[in-house]
């Protein structure tokens, strides 16, 4: 092997691998799977979150490669290395929690020089490396303050700091914004992808909230009852869900079923237009706001649905449709607040529905 080839093959190890992993609990003297043979592989320096509802498997994945848990089968391999069986302490991560766990008699300085300190790490290293971690993370000049003196979000960015002082390969977190409010966790979601971005170091993150995975993730892995659904970037999973599970979970969507003939499903006295699509029973999504909502029926190469206002609610930016199909079906439609007011339905109003064609998209395609 030439140097050139070896420098390739260093460069593409995955940060951190799971090789068919499963983790098997014992309930009541019966076998419960957490955890049903997960395969994946986070690239260094990736933003990777794995997605999913409460009891999916998540929590329990990211344990496994911190090494709180150990796989009942399967390898865990953190760039290269097989790690399965080695305890927490040995491998090169660190792991944030919703609690922050921070000391709380200490101050923001020593809660972050913690690390460094247990290490034995000169004074002039443990200096230069803290101030620089707190001024990433934006805590220059609290150095002073204790943890109680302090907003969720700032003993966050301590929690952060701690962390990445002690410069880990990885950093696992683990719904670490769940106790914020909503307008502090948004921000947060900024702030976390940009330390991420700076740092340079593979971020693993768990949630259930979509939103936070759709903004700073550059993949996702959706997990359901123990298994990834779908893993890809952001924009694919919203655009092209590969399940109806991810299409539901992922934001809000419209599924629409039946029996596909010359590229056209008859929905609710409409039709739906599913190019490139063979015939036969399909299921299709379409997401709220690419349908638009008038009283005249649309003309032309789209999908055109009629039907009646069931229920109007007003969301500051936009309006949210609930529109009742002649098979009682209902479609939600998300219409952006215009200036013309004269365009917005009201409940009880017959109205139809239209979309692009390449916006009905047949779920496992």
């Amino acid at each position: 092997m030439t140097a050139l080839q070896e420098s390739t093959e260093v460069a593409t190890v995955a940060a951190i691998q799971l090789d068919d992993v499963v983790k098997e609990y014992l309930s009541h003297g019966e076998v419960v799977q957490a955890v049903k043979g997960v395969s994946l592989s986070i690239a260094e320096g990736e933003f990777f979150s794995l997605l999913g509802p409460s009891g999916c498997g998540k929590t329990t994945t990211m344990r496994m490669i911190a090494g709180f848990e150990e796989p009942s089968r399967g390898l865990v391999r953190l760039y290269g290395n097989d790690v399965t069986n080695v305890p927490p302490n040995k491998r090169d991560v660190n792991m944030v929690f919703q609690s922050y766990a921070l000391f709380p008699h200490m101050n923001v300085w020593d809660n972050v020089a913690f690390g460094l300190r247990q290490r034995k790490t000169p004074d002039a290293e443990v200096r230069r490396r803290v101030g620089e971690m707190l001024e990433i993370v934006d805590l220059t000049g609290r150095e002073k303050r204790r943890p109680r003196e302090m907003s969720g979000g700032q003993q966050q960015r301590v929690a952060l700091a701690r962390a990445l002082v002690n410069n880990p390969r990885a950093l696992l977190l683990d719904e670490p914004l769940g106790a914020l409010d909503l307008k502090l966790r948004q921000a947060m979601q900024i702030e976390l992808k940009r330390i991420q971005r700076e740092v340079g170091i593979t971020f693993v993150y768990v949630t259930h909230d979509q939103s936070e995975a759709l903004t700073m993730s550059d993949r996702i892995a959706v997990m359901n009852d123990g298994l990834v659904e779908q893993l890809a970037g952001p924009r694919e999973i919203y655009e092209a869900p590969a399940s109806a599970f991810v299409a539901g979970f992922i934001g809000t969507s419209n599924l629409l079923a039946g029996t596909l003939t010359g590229g056209v499903l008859e929905v609710g006295g409409g039709r739906v237009l599913v190019p490139g699509h063979d015939d036969g029973e399909i299921t299709v999504t379409v997401r709220p706001e690419k349908i638009t909502i008038s009283t005249e029926e649309s003309t032309g190469d789209v999908s055109a649905v009629p039907g009646t206002v069931s229920e109007v609610v007003y969301l500051g930016t936009y309006n949210s449709y609930a529109v009742r199909l002649a098979d009682g079906a209902e479609v939600t439609v998300f219409q952006q607040n215009a200036v013309d007011a004269s365009t917005t339905a009201e409940r009880g109003d017959s109205v139809w529905l239209s979309w692009q064609p390449q916006h009905s998209y047949a779920i496992g395609r």
